[in-house]
């Protein structure tokens, strides 16, 4: 059995990088026709956009993974078959719980890897590759909404850990790769959704703590009206404003929490989205969307089992049943199947209110069914 777990994960494991480099290869060709509309914009040349596609292959590598372990198995397995080796397999007492759990440690091998691409390299590698971009370009983080960046945050008595006693909203034009904030605007509120005090400055800068400096700065404070007094200007708000060179505001905001704004939620790490998720429920904002993507995040790994277990079938089908060609087509053809199933279940999860990650396990549960039919149906025919 080492002979064959051995002979299964060379061979497989074989079919899945050559499957893989070939996707990463179509699908760095159509990044390179997309950023060539870009080449020449500030210090943004042909080589950076090397650089730039890249960075981005670890994200790329953990979407296709799945895909690739599924593609990459039929043909190995397709090769059993037409060999007739998986018959002398068969014949030399290999069971399908014997071939299910080789299989199943192959597996484990692609699972480990494409947590540790989606864990640490993707994240990483994406937002290197968005600074090194924009910086070349001179866009920051941003410049793609027409108002900037919006984001609510708590207002406490004692520090970060003090009780709440209001609501801010937080507007930012653009924050720069280095994590300064120009053109801020905040709109804060009591307990009452009363707004009481508006700020605006030219620029900030974090300095860890939590805590932010504004620098010129234009802080407006709002008086409630006198309902005792109901004539006018006796009833109307007071305003105070005054200029400031410089203010220190405390805030749950970090860069961290600005810059997920613009990042891909595919791209970002399970304890990114979580960290983001807990900010949105602090803030009473919904955060079923970035729910829907942590769990989708944490399950996706697993469907290489998935893949896995629908490639089996396929070395019970033997030569005359269908050509390797056919049997490649097929598996592609299933494997657009649970993509396209995979994102329909998160949209119609959304627009419905299904719980998160039952929304992201159900595509899986599916197809492993379907795998484990199909398995039982190849079996007894």
């Amino acid at each position: 059995m080492k002979i064959l777990q051995r002979y299964f994960l060379s061979q497989i494991l074989r079919s899945v990088l050559f499957v893989l480099f070939a996707f990463l290869g179509l699908f760095a060709f159509f990044d390179l026709i997309g950023e060539l509309s870009s080449v020449g914009r500030g210090g943004y040349q042909l080589q950076h956009v090397l650089i730039y596609i890249l960075l981005g292959f670890p994200g790329y590598i953990y979407e296709l993974m799945p895909f690739a372990v599924l593609i990459g198995t039929i043909y190995a397995l397709a090769m059993f078959a037409s060999n007739s080796e998986y018959t002398i397999m068969r014949v030399s007492s290999l069971s399908t719980l014997d071939a299910c759990w080789m299989l199943a440690k192959v597996g484990l091998v692609f699972l480990v890897f494409t947590f540790l691409v989606g864990e640490v390299i993707t994240p990483v590698s994406a937002r290197v590759a968005t600074e090194f971009r924009n910086n070349l370009i001179g866009r920051a983080v941003g410049d793609g909404f027409r108002t900037g960046m919006w984001s609510k945050d708590t207002i406490r008595k004692d520090g970060i850990d003090g009780p709440v006693i209001g609501s801010r909203f937080m507007n930012v034009k653009k924050m720069q790769p280095d994590g300064t904030l120009e053109q801020i605007r905040l709109y804060e509120f009591n307990d009452n959704l009363e707004l009481t005090k508006t700020v605006s400055a030219k620029n900030a800068r974090y300095l860890g703590n939590h805590e932010w400096q504004l620098n010129e700065v234009v802080e407006s404070h709002l008086t409630a009206a006198n309902t005792k007094n109901k004539k006018f200007p006796d009833s109307a708000p007071s305003l105070n404003t005054k200029k400031l060179d410089s203010l220190i505001m405390v805030s749950d905001i970090t860069p961290d929490i600005l810059s997920v704004i613009s990042v891909d939620a595919n791209k970002m790490s399970a304890y990114e989205l979580a960290i983001y998720n807990q900010h949105l429920v602090e803030n009473k904002q919904d955060a079923t969307s970035y729910q829907m993507a942590f769990w989708k995040k944490i399950i996706y790994p697993f469907s290489v089992f998935v893949m896995m277990a629908l490639a089996l079938p396929f070395a019970y089908l033997h030569f005359r049943s269908g050509g390797v060609s056919l049997k490649i087509f097929s598996g592609i053809m299933i494997g657009v199947a649970f993509i396209l199933i995979n994102n329909l279940f998160s949209h119609v999860g959304l627009l419905n209110t299904w719980p998160p990650f039952l929304t992201a396990v159900i595509p899986s549960a599916l197809f492993f069914l379907s795998a484990v039919i199909a398995l039982w149906w190849v079996e007894r025919h």
